[in-house]
């Protein structure tokens, strides 16, 4: 599946919170999710972050939402009723075949995008799937759709990479869908070497370089990513 990955430009800048991934977002300081500040906001149909309204802007392709924004739409999701952190949609593997391609056809292009897009209604922070939606849009040319896309693609790892530094447990990085720890170590240039789970609630993962020749002593060797949010709705939804 890294092919398809290897097209696309994801710069490890946009983990830095450079300006190009959002321009009118100032210099962002990681911080910790207030998870009950962001279900009181999402919860309240008087709130500028109601997430039914939030998630139709987003699905309108509204690319005034800024990283606040986007902060409470993705920790946000997991207060939501249809929230399974572990749900596999079969429409991801329908074409499964495609993506170790080199090059693709317009038409198989074409079925990249139809399939990603069923795969995104189901999951709408499948980023793997974004990935390859932004690929296919680019070789078919739909240059102001795939960078729409890619400005919803930044913004949520920028949503994921404000919560803290991924160094240690004390500033490890909150995700709502544990397929999104690959995703965020993809696209920062590592590959996943061996993967522990730490009590309470951290998953440690072990890292290196991608490209073995841009190696440096100062690589992390692994990164820590939080996960008590996921298991606390995932035991309460499924108590057996």
């Amino acid at each position: 599946m890294k092919t398809i990955i290897t097209h696309l430009c994801i710069l490890v800048s946009l983990i830095a919170f450079t300006a190009s991934a959002a321009p009118r977002d100032k210099k962002i300081k990681p911080e910790k999710p207030d998870m009950e500040a962001i279900k009181a906001s999402v919860t309240d149909p008087n709130s500028k972050f109601y997430y039914p309204r939030l998630m139709a802007e987003y699905e309108k392709n509204d690319t005034a939402l800024q990283l606040e924004a986007y902060r409470h739409l993705y920790y946000g999701y997991i207060f939501q009723e249809d929230y399974d952190p572990y749900r596999k949609t079969a429409y991801s593997q329908k074409v499964s075949e495609l993506y170790e391609r080199n090059k693709h056809t317009r038409a198989e292009c074409d079925t990249i995008i139809k399939y990603a897009e069923l795969s995104l209604k189901d999951n709408p922070f499948d980023l793997q799937q974004i990935n390859y939606l932004i690929y296919a849009l680019r070789e078919k040319k739909k240059i102001h759709l795939a960078n729409i896309w890619q400005y919803k693609l930044n913004h949520i790892l920028q949503a994921i990479v404000s919560s803290g530094t991924g160094i240690n447990p004390e500033n490890a990085w909150y995700v709502v869908i544990p397929s999104n720890e690959y995703h965020i170590i993809n696209f920062m240039g590592y590959q996943v070497t061996r993967q522990e789970f730490e009590k309470p609630y951290f998953d440690h993962i072990f890292v290196t370089k991608t490209d073995s020749s841009k190696k440096t002593d100062k690589d992390p060797e692994a990164f820590y990513f939080n996960i008590e949010d996921i298991l606390r709705e995932y035991n309460r939804k499924n108590p057996e």
